[in-house]
């Protein structure tokens, strides 16, 4: 559908409007539903009549001739651009005026009356995670159940590629990027994700990783203004354990942030609230990756702690277990297991992903 495409016919009935708007949202295409609410003869149209109008201005249905058309996608557009549903007037009746109603007056000359009500329909909020721990995939699946857009950037990129890219984050068009990368390249994702136009940065860690991860940001040049968009810990505090409790209380963190973000916007336009979104067409989202059963393959090791898969070639953080050596993602899995390794071996055995002949150290 190019710009400004030729009107559909007439005979555009409401299931083709209906299959064109599931089309649209799908491809994460904004547009306006636009519905006569009064229609004074003579008009060619009748109260119900729906058209649907596309950013670019293609407009298709029928709610009115050519002379009210212009006015109608002109408004469909504004209702685009801001997010906010509206009522138009297309009349040379003497009203009196109404500060819902954007009054137009009516360029036929036979002087018909329309009254419509343009709805808009917007692509959510796109939210980034990086990361490749089982917790970011439970966030990428959760944030697309409570009404974001999410995409799973993996950390694993080919040679000579970063591993974490802000100018991908920015052509994607991502409001708000959420780290969950546990100790795997958490100092270069957090400052691509800084260096991205995100609105907001969101990073699964403790308080004191936080404060050493801020640390290390300054002296990488990330000025304190662009630090004001970090929060960390991504989510209140619920005492998780689980990737799926971890990941529940970082999409929480999501959620508060779209909402103050959105109440911010409607206060500093006057008590009209806006939704957090792209008003231009956005490319389909590949599938959050699922969490599989599968073994590891040879040469990784399956973190007990958090699950993460650890390439033992290159694993930095390892303990030493009934004689043979477990590997870590990172100090604090490494920590949080020497202190109940049992509890730990005991209930990695009973996970489908974690194998009986799981690598040793003379695998």
């Amino acid at each position: 559908m190019n710009a400004h495409d030729e009107t559909t016919e007439t005979g555009s009935d409401a299931a083709n409007l209906l299959l064109l708007e599931q089309q649209l949202i799908e491809a994460g295409a904004p547009f306006a539903v636009v519905t006569v609410i009064r229609a004074a003869p003579p008009t060619s149209t009748h109260v119900g009549a729906q058209a649907l109008v596309e950013a670019n201005g293609a407009l298709h249905g029928w709610v009115g001739g050519g002379c009210s058309q212009t006015i109608v996608i002109e408004a469909a557009r504004q209702s685009i651009r801001t997010g906010q549903p509206r009522r138009v007037r297309i009349s040379n009746e003497q009203t009196a005026p109404d500060a819902e109603v954007e009054a137009h007056a009516m360029p036929c000359a036979s002087n018909g009356a329309l009254e419509l009500f343009i709805q808009p329909t917007l692509p959510a909020p796109l939210a980034v995670v990086f990361g490749a721990t089982p917790a970011a995939h439970e966030a990428c699946v959760l944030a697309r159940r409570v009404g974001f857009r999410a995409i799973l950037a993996q950390s694993a990129a080919r040679a000579g590629e970063p591993r974490f890219d802000a100018a991908a984050v920015d052509r994607a068009g991502a409001s708000f990027v959420l780290i969950a990368t546990q100790g795997d390249g958490d100092e270069d994702a957090l400052e691509a994700a800084l260096r991205s136009a995100a609105a907001a940065v969101l990073l699964i860690a403790s308080h004191r990783k936080a404060d050493r991860l801020r640390a290390a940001m300054r002296v990488r040049g990330i000025e304190e203004a662009r630090l004001a968009a970090l929060l960390a810990p991504a989510g209140p505090a619920i005492h998780a354990h689980t990737p799926q409790e971890i990941a529940l209380g970082a999409v929480a963190g999501l959620v508060a942030v779209r909402h103050e973000m959105e109440a911010s916007v409607a206060f500093a336009q006057g008590g009209v609230a806006r939704t957090i979104v792209a008003t231009e067409a956005v490319p389909p989202l590949p599938p959050c990756e699922a969490l599989g059963a599968a073994a590891p393959e040879a040469g990784y090791y399956v973190n007990p702690v958090c699950g993460m898969r650890i390439e033992i070639a290159t694993a930095k953080h390892v303990a030493d277990y009934g004689g043979r050596k477990v590997y870590f993602c990172c100090d604090c899995c490494k920590t949080e297991f020497e202190r109940t390794p049992e509890r730990y071996m005991t209930a990695a055995s009973d996970r489908p992903d974690y194998p009986d002949d799981h690598p040793t150290d003379e695998q």
